[in-house]
């Protein structure tokens, strides 16, 4: 059976979105997900399900907006495809916890960086759903702007090759 991994968008993070993650467990089992797991207070959980992708994101996105009021917005990736997300990383010099990958529903637009914004000399790479962000100083200090980020939802790359290696632990 497939193992999913859901990261949600603006979970707990500065005071929005609250939604403990043993909440966001049992809703996942209340909808029918298995082998439920979660990850740190920042809206990661796995499970499994035979449902197809689209079944399953819509099946949580739906449980989340009875839930929250509104669905936070859920960006589903494989282990596969976070595993590739954390050995892509172009930026190898990088403190892992200064690198954030953001995580997207699409494709970004081919003009995404002509509106970047990086005063810090941060370093930002497209490589296909995925858009990863070196902050030299840490993303607390950041007065980077990238419009397109908002669409999608970021981890550390220390989260990410978590999350891999949770999903991987599932399949095994």
């Amino acid at each position: 059976m497939p193992v999913y991994v859901a990261l949600l968008r603006a979970v707990n993070v500065g005071g929005t979105g609250a939604l403990s993650m043993a909440d966001l467990k049992a809703l996942c089992e209340e909808i029918g997900f298995t082998d439920v797991k979660t990850y740190i207070q920042s809206g990661n959980v796995l499970f499994q399900s035979d449902k197809d992708e689209t079944t399953v994101q819509k099946q949580l996105e739906e449980a989340l907006a009875l839930k929250m009021g509104k669905s936070p917005g859920v960006i589903l990736r494989s282990r596969r495809q976070l595993e590739a997300a954390a050995e892509g990383s172009p930026f190898p010099h990088a403190k892992p916890n200064y690198l954030l990958v953001n995580f997207l529903p699409e494709r970004p637009p081919a003009d995404a960086l002509d509106k970047l914004v990086a005063p810090g000399g941060e370093e930002v790479h497209i490589a296909g759903k995925e858009i990863y962000v070196h902050y030299p100083d840490g993303s607390g200090r950041s007065k980077m702007k990238l419009p397109t980020l908002k669409a999608g939802t970021s981890r550390n790359l220390n989260t990410v090759r978590k999350l891999a290696e949770m999903a991987r632990e599932m399949e095994s």
